[in-house]
């Protein structure tokens, strides 16, 4: 007995000791990452991060306690400067989104909260549930739909898989697996890299794709995508699914989704679309024309937290009909096991429909943002993304030095500056521009060439960002290739 009291005297409270003096530290740190993003367009877009601090920062954990005020200097100097760079708006290099004020607030009210999404009957599963109403009604599912917040579009294709997998083979393959039976699906050879890993994932095997070539359009080839099934099932394997694509990763390039209906329809097959950021498209009533069809998809990628602005991370996953998420991801273990009254009521709980049981409340953010900006605005954000897109493959067209690579359908534009070996000329400048801060775009290959690729996504990025850019690739090319600065000359490769 006087060990367990010796023991229960130990310090374990992890609250503090003066809540008045962590209040103040609170406030200064809010106060701080408000200043931080109300100032961000006069920063520096990124930062290397110096030796020296990479170091500390792989220094081992020390046993003893450190004073909150400490930790918190350790973050300013060492972290805050240093980060990816998505909050500004010449940010252009990944489809990122930019955050907002809002949601970042959410975080924080859900941090206090501290709610496992996994079930029992609490309000924070009934918010998740509202969010998937919403965006289901958004992209024009019936009553029947479903989903789930998950970390993003990769994790969502995944669930999708798997719930292709279990409508095509039964609820037993998840327990005897394939089987002897060879499944087969078809993407956009411009698909997202995590559709083959979702296939590898599910044991289904990334050969299992059949990746179809695309169009002038860059979009899926019907008669090329019809061929291969028929191949496929005459060859003894058995089709499953097709992935149709909104928004490629390169180009920003819409597969023709109703196509894609009608065959999956006339097939038998699931019909998934990966939007990871396109399908909200539907969101913008002058882009709204691109995803028709989405709302006849048996399941729906997206992320919140790339055109919806709604902080890291926040993708999810629509389903059709709620069944095939309860076919696929519901157990029965008796420590899961719902009941009538109670905590233990409320199913189908969020465990029932994903594969994780302890999930964090990313619904709190999602749920803010939509209130406090409207799906009005936020489809704003998306149509004023594609303006500026437009714009800089006007300015590139008009400037003989540079060379617009592929068309320009929503907000990625992909170009290049002329030169001797192009491909390393422009690789330089695109890190050229990252390392000055100047802004931050990446660089993708099109048609065999390297291409500087500038997505546009965050919600502050205008019109001026723009053309920041074309001038410091302009400068930078000119500085590389020891040229004049001479507009208005032809300059030859």
């Amino acid at each position: 007995m006087p060990d367990i009291i010796a023991e229960l005297k130990a310090e374990t409270d992890l609250d503090p000791k003066d809540w008045e003096a962590f209040r103040r530290i609170g406030h200064r740190m809010l106060d701080d990452m408000i200043d931080h993003l109300r100032d961000r367009r006069t920063e520096p877009v990124w930062r290397p991060l110096p030796d020296a601090t990479r170091e500390t920062l792989r220094a081992p954990l020390d046993p003893a306690p450190c004073p909150l005020a400490t930790i918190y200097d350790q973050f300013r100097e060492q972290i805050l400067p240093y980060g990816t760079g998505n909050t500004h708006p010449r940010f252009m290099g990944w489809v990122h989104g930019g955050g907002t004020p809002v949601g970042m607030l959410a975080e924080m009210l859900a941090a206090g909260l501290n709610a496992n999404l996994g079930g029992r009957d609490h309000a924070p599963v009934e918010v998740e549930r509202q969010v998937i109403r919403w965006a289901a009604e958004a992209f024009g599912l019936p009553a029947t739909a479903g989903g789930l917040l998950v970390t993003g579009s990769s994790m969502a294709n995944f669930m999708a898989v798997l719930m292709a997998r279990t409508a095509a083979l039964g609820a037993d393959c998840r327990r005897d697996g394939l089987r002897d039976v060879r499944l087969t699906a078809y993407a956009s050879a411009s698909a997202h890299r995590c559709v083959p890993d979702a296939l590898d994932m599910a044991g289904i095997g990334s050969a299992a794709l059949r990746l179809i070539p695309t169009n002038n359009d860059f979009a899926m080839d019907q008669s090329a995508l019809a061929a291969a099934i028929a191949a496929d099932r005459q060859q003894g394997a058995k089709p499953f699914m097709v992935i149709g694509t909104a928004g490629s990763v390169d180009i920003g390039a819409f597969d023709d989704l109703p196509a894609i209906a009608d065959l999956c329809a006339a097939e038998d097959l699931w019909f998934h679309v990966d939007g990871a950021f396109g399908a909200l498209a539907a969101l913008a009533p002058g882009l709204r024309h691109l995803v028709r069809g989405m709302d006849r998809a048996r399941s729906i990628a997206f992320d919140f937290h790339k055109w919806a602005q709604v902080p890291y991370d926040a993708g999810c996953i629509l389903v059709r009909d709620q069944a095939d998420q309860l076919a696929t991801f519901a157990s029965s273990a008796a420590y899961l096991r719902p009941g009538a009254r109670g905590l233990a009521a409320n199913a189908p709980w969020p465990c029932d429909l994903g594969p994780d049981l302890s999930r964090g409340f990313r619904a709190l953010k999602v749920w803010f943002t939509l209130q406090a900006f409207g799906a009005d605005r936020l489809g704003a954000v998306a149509q004023q993304s594609c303006t500026i897109a437009r714009h800089l493959a006007e300015r590139i067209r008009a400037e003989p030095e540079l060379e617009l690579l592929a068309p320009v359908p929503l907000n990625i534009v992909c170009f290049r500056y002329r030169g001797t070996d192009p491909d390393n000329l422009n690789a330089e400048l695109a890190a050229d521009l990252q390392e000055a801060g100047i802004a931050a775009p990446s660089t993708t290959v099109i048609g065999g060439a390297l291409a500087i690729r500038a997505a546009f996504v965050n919600h502050r990025s205008r019109i001026e960002d723009a053309d920041i850019l074309v001038e410091a690739v302009l400068a930078a090319g000119r500085r590389r290739s020891g040229r004049q600065g001479d507009h208005g000359r032809k300059v030859e490769p």
